[in-house]
């Protein structure tokens, strides 16, 4: 089978574990090098890069966080230097601090909005520059269905999605001319390792609630990523693809 991805390298956020780990096996699985982030989980990384490396292509996991500004620019620096060009970054990395808004604190507001949105200025801003100097590449903003609809008990998470599609926007206008792409991809209701330990019950009511009958895996995610992260989608920027079984139509 032909791999998409023979060549490229790809940088991927927050990947030890859920969504960001389907996403950087998926893009190793079509020939991509691969970079990854984690911050809190060292064990799962090694995992996941002996996990990648094995599949033949060249892969590395780096600690760091994205929402701070500096650690982002080292990082992307880094990366260049290590794999030698960067053509496909995943801004994956984000968190939730759910509660009502009468209940929510000024610290879950700004940690959200930091981890979440800020994260994908400051790796976007710093992987503009080696993809400015190639002509080419193709970022990819994990938003969500939240971004787009809202949820009671969300409104930092919401907040921080949303403003990922209008960045997400702005950077396909203001790239589009140097053949540098951004869109973003909308999951809906995803089953990862965090909602394997909810009530079976309460997950079941989701699920009825979806046209297709099912939650999203990760791998549904991660193969839309791998079609924006292709040239098989090189006239698509500025979109929004929402991967949510029919959920928001």
């Amino acid at each position: 089978m032909t791999q998409i991805l023979s060549g490229k390298n790809a940088l991927v956020t927050g990947a030890s574990r859920g969504i960001g780990r389907g996403i950087a096996l998926e893009l190793a699985r079509q020939g991509a090098n691969v970079a990854f982030t984690y911050l809190s989980s060292p064990d799962k990384a090694a995992e996941l890069e002996q996990e990648l490396s094995a599949m033949g292509v060249k892969a590395k996991g780096f600690r760091s966080d994205a929402s701070d500004f500096k650690a982002a620019e080292d990082l992307v620096t880094e990366v260049v230097t290590t794999f030698g060009t960067l053509d496909i970054v995943v801004n994956n990395a984000g968190i939730t601090r759910d509660n009502l808004l009468m209940r929510m604190s000024e610290e879950q507001f700004d940690e959200v909005i930091r981890t979440n949105l800020k994260s994908v200025f400051n790796v976007t801003k710093a992987c503009q520059k080696p993809m400015l100097k190639q002509r080419n590449g193709s970022i990819i903003n994990i938003t969500s269905i939240v971004g787009i609809k809202g949820n009671a008990g969300q409104a930092n998470y919401a907040a921080s999605k949303a403003g990922i599609i209008g960045f997400t926007k702005s950077v396909a206008l203001e790239l589009g001319s140097r053949n540098i792409r951004c869109n973003a991809v909308a999951p809906g209701f995803i089953e990862t390792e965090m909602t394997a330990v909810l009530d079976p019950a309460t997950v079941q009511t989701w699920r009825d609630q979806i046209p297709m009958k099912r939650g999203g895996t990760a791998l549904d995610i991660a193969q839309s990523v791998v079609f924006l992260a292709s040239d098989w989608s090189s006239y698509i920027t500025g979109q929004v693809i929402q991967v949510n079984g029919g959920l928001l139509t």
